[in-house]
């Protein structure tokens, strides 16, 4: 799906795993791009828990209910100094009405959820589970830089099992972060399948963007010669490569972000 606005073109796709596909299961992720401005616009991925029988409804009702807390049935702060409580207070209202959603078995609903709220005066992110978010921002020596947000430290340092929004502690490993940066011209947003190939490890549990993963994606949406069904097509053949498949082969969701 592409939208545009005055000022950026947003652009998501979701596709099957190679595992869910082998095993005739639909995709289990979910995302929403919605613009309301000229420069106001939501991203938000989830991906459900795979071994979970409701994950897939999960996902969908988290990015449903992101849109409704954090654009369409919110006031959006002016002040980046109110940012965080913003994020904060919109995620504990969207768990309630997720949990309440979702009974008798919440974790029959279990999903992550990663989200971007951009407006004019800032750039607000929270995310609960193993989704990420990169920034393009910025150029040194005229190369542009990319800039991964900080993401929920995992469960156990000896772990990568992922929380969800049904965890009991979510709300105390929720991330979240303001951005305040007149550079910021791309963002690329996704769930986990894509990590391997958007995210390196240099060392010292230390991550980084790839920029040139990144930068190839978000650069591939500013060709004005090239029409959005092609944009679509040419995206999700990269997200269904063997390739990544190889890397990763859960369900992949990415959505970016290119100012126009």
């Amino acid at each position: 799906m592409t939208e545009t606005s005055a000022l950026w073109r947003l652009h998501g796709v979701s596709v099957t795993g190679h595992r869910h596909r082998s095993d005739n299961m639909p995709c289990q992720d979910a995302y929403v791009c919605q613009s309301i401005g000229p420069d106001t616009f939501l991203l938000a991925v989830a991906d459900g828990a795979g071994s979970r029988p409701m994950s897939r409804e999960g996902a969908r009702l988290a990015v449903k209910l992101a849109h409704l807390y954090f654009l369409s049935h919110s006031s959006l702060p002016r002040d980046p100094r109110a940012v965080r409580h913003f994020l904060r207070r919109g995620f504990t209202s969207l768990r309630a009405d997720f949990l309440r959603y979702a009974q008798p078995r919440p974790e029959d609903y279990a999903t992550t959820l990663t989200v971007v709220v951009h407006t004019r005066h800032w750039l607000g992110y929270l995310s609960v589970g193993d989704g990420f978010a990169v920034l393009r921002a910025g150029t040194s020596g005229g190369v542009p830089q990319f800039h991964l947000l900080p993401q929920p430290a995992p469960v156990s340092e000896y772990s990568n099992e992922a929380f969800f929004v049904t965890s009991e502690d979510a709300a105390e490993r929720l991330e979240t972060a303001c951005v305040v940066d007149d550079e910021i011209t791309g963002i690329l947003l996704s769930t986990d399948g894509l990590t391997q190939a958007a995210v390196e490890f240099p060392g010292n549990d230390s991550k980084r963007a790839k920029h040139t993963f990144v930068s190839k994606v978000l650069g591939a949406m500013e060709r004005p010669e090239v029409p959005p069904e092609q944009e679509e097509a040419e995206l999700t053949r990269l997200l269904s490569s063997r390739r990544l498949a190889a890397d990763n082969a859960d369900d992949k969701t990415l959505i970016r972000a290119v100012r126009s």
